[in-house]
Formats: structure tokens, C-alpha cells, sequence
């Protein structure tokens, strides 16, 4: 064929609003330009709110002294930033990206911002393992989060078959899994009027949300829980594309809808139930973050690192104002996020958001 007959290569058609971004020679990926700026804006809050974690306190601490810290260097103040704030907030860093991402999967299988772990039954289910577990004397923090899976993961079955009726609706599925809640967390409280009045009283504070002596021994378990679920994470956020199109096109391009949202489902429930069995049910950070990240980015489908990083700002620096607020009295980070929430539920109802957001899901 000769030069002037040659059919010119097709240049792929790329969705507008997204760059390709290239690593290394073959490696493509498409970007939302929005998502991406957002994202680099968040990381910016995110380290700013993180310095201010660690130099505001009872004593102040200079930033250029964080800093030293940070980096391994001798500094007067390595026993408050080091020892003290920091691991704190590395915690509370953790527990709020695993919110986020938690609250993103669940809202986009169930189609409904009012799905959130905190709203459904999750929590309360990880939360009634673990309080029945400290009433009967195991109070590790090291043991709670992997209690909390398994209590979080039986609320979520037990909501999943009571809403499945030949499809999952989900209005339906909201609606039971807030009835779930409330039986759950009447358990709860039948198990703390069980137990010893001292324990009682640790497991109340628990189930508030803080981050209230928790340290590097805290920080290990949901660490290493987000270094194992990340390939899932990622996998989740190519799965994102297919769950959002409605169920005739998904599955017309050979997707099994059931497997995938069963997937998505699970991973969000893990998280959920980890983050709750380390810091309590920090309530409504699952329900914020993901429907601020979704406004902010204007995608089709909830940004899972968008949400991340929004629950990881709302929970350090919630626990910074719960630090600092009524000081000397340190309040649980729960309180502060409960305080924005609700609010923020109260408004989704009245405006009718999740009747509808609902479909069959």
C-alpha cells in the first residue's frame, strides 16, 4: 500500500475532562483533570492540618521542631511530637482514609449518599462484638479491630439477606440496614449495663469515636490492613466505572454485576469494620466524606482518593479542635464529627436525596 492510500492510525478517543498521564514507556493512565487538582488541594489541607496537629497543645511547639522531629534529629520536644502527637494522629490519619474509601464503595453499589456504614448497621455490628468482648474482659486495642471485622462483616450479611427480595433496592437495603442499626445498638447497650461499671464506662467512651491513648500499637493493625486491602483499592476504583452504568449496559459489556458489587461491598465493609474496632465508630466521616469529594470533583462516580484524603483532613482535624477546644478536658473526635454531621443527614433527608439517589442496585 502505497503512502498516499496508507489508512492513518486512530487516535483513541479520550472522555472529556480526563488527561492521559504516561509512566515510564507503555504505561497510560486516564486522569480526571478536575479530580486531580482537587486532589493535590487536598493533600496541601491535609499536610497543613497535620503540622498544626503536632505544634498546637498544652505546649506549643515550633514547626522548624516538628520538622526535626520528623526527620530523626535531636529536638527537646521529641517526647510531645514524637511520642505524644504523633502517633495519635497517624491513627487518626488512617482510621479517616479507611472511612472515606469505606463510605465511597457502599454509596456506589447502593446508589443512596444516605448508605453509609455508620447509617446501616456496620458499625453498630463491629461495635456490639467489641463492646460484648471488652464486657467479658478483653480490652487490647490491639485485638478490638479484628473483632470488629467480624462483627462488621455479620451485620452487613444479615442486612444483605433481609434486603435482597429477587434484586437489592436500595431504598430498601438503607432502610433495613437502619433498622439492623438500632437493634445493634441496643445489644450494645444491653452488653454495657452487663458488664463491670469501670469497663462500662471505657467501652461508652469507645463507642463515642476517640482517639484518646492511642498510639503506635493502635496505628499497626488497620496499617498493615490498608497495605494488604490496596491492590483491592485499586481494583475497586476500575470496578467504580462499570457499578455506576445502569445494570442493561453492564451487563451487555459481560460484567457480572452480582460478583462486583458483592466485591465492593466486602472491601468497604473491612474497612469500616477495622477503622470502627480502632478508634470506635467515628460516625457520619464515612457519610461526609465521599458526597464532599463527589461535589468537589464533579465525576460520575464517587473519587476513591479524593475521599480518602477528606476523611483523613475531617478526622485529624476534628481531633484537633477535640483537643483544643476545652482544654484541659479532651473531648472524643466522635463528638465533633457528630456535631457536622448530623446536620448534614438531617439536610440529605429533607431534601429527599435518598429516595432519589435509590434504584435497584
Amino acid at each position: 500500500m502505497s503512502a498516499d492510500t496508507a489508512v492513518p492510525a486512530r487516535t483513541p478517543v479520550r472522555p472529556a475532562g480526563y488527561g492521559l498521564v504516561r509512566v515510564g514507556k507503555r504505561a497510560r493512565f486516564l486522569v480526571h483533570r478536575r479530580a486531580g487538582v482537587v486532589a493535590a488541594a487536598l493533600v496541601a489541607l491535609l499536610v497543613a492540618v497535620c503540622v498544626a496537629y503536632l505544634c498546637v497543645g498544652e505546649n506549643f511547639v515550633a514547626p522548624a521542631e516538628v520538622v526535626r522531629v520528623l526527620f530523626g534529629q535531636p529536638s527537646p520536644d521529641e517526647l510531645v511530637v514524637g511520642t505524644l502527637r504523633l502517633p495519635r494522629m497517624v491513627v487518626g490519619l488512617l482510621v479517616g482514609a479507611a472511612f472515606g474509601v469505606a463510605g465511597a464503595l457502599i454509596q456506589t453499589v447502593a446508589r443512596n449518599p444516605l448508605a453509609s456504614p455508620d447509617i446501616i448497621g456496620i458499625s453498630q455490628g463491629a461495635s456490639a462484638l467489641t463492646v460484648a468482648a471488652m464486657t467479658f474482659g478483653l480490652t487490647s486495642y490491639t485485638v478490638l479491630p479484628y473483632l470488629s471485622v467480624v462483627g462488621g462483616i455479620a451485620a452487613a450479611a444479615l442486612v444483605y439477606v433481609f434486603a435482597w427480595r429477587g434484586g437489592l433496592h436500595a431504598t430498601r437495603f438503607v432502610l433495613i440496614g437502619i433498622g439492623f442499626a438500632i437493634a445493634l445498638r441496643s445489644l450494645t447497650t444491653l452488653f454495657l449495663t452487663k458488664g463491670d461499671y469501670l469497663v462500662a464506662q471505657q467501652a461508652q467512651i469507645w463507642m463515642t469515636g476517640s482517639l484518646n491513648g492511642r498510639g503506635w500499637d493502635e496505628a499497626a493493625p488497620i496499617g498493615w490492613a490498608l497495605v494488604v486491602l490496596f491492590p483491592a483499592v485499586l481494583w475497586a476504583a476500575r470496578a467504580q466505572r462499570t457499578v455506576s452504568m445502569d445494570d442493561d449496559t453492564a451487563t451487555a459489556l459481560g460484567v457480572r454485576l452480582g460478583r462486583v458489587r458483592l466485591g465492593l461491598v466486602a472491601l468497604g465493609v473491612v474497612l469500616a469494620s477495622v477503622a470502627t474496632g480502632t478508634a470506635g465508630p467515628v460516625d457520619f466521616v464515612a457519610l461526609l466524606a465521599p458526597q464532599i469529594a463527589r461535589r468537589m470533583t464533579r465525576t460520575a462516580q464517587i473519587p476513591l482518593l479524593c475521599s480518602a484524603l477528606l476523611g483523613a483532613v475531617i478526622v485529624v482535624f476534628a481531633d484537633l479542635l477535640a483537643r483544643r477546644l476545652f482544654s484541659p478536658t479532651e473531648l472524643p473526635v466522635g463528638v465533633l464529627t457528630a456535631a457536622v454531621g448530623a446536620p448534614y443527614l438531617i439536610w440529605l433527608i429533607i431534601r429527599g436525596h435518598g429516595g432519589r439517589a435509590g434504584g435497584n442496585a
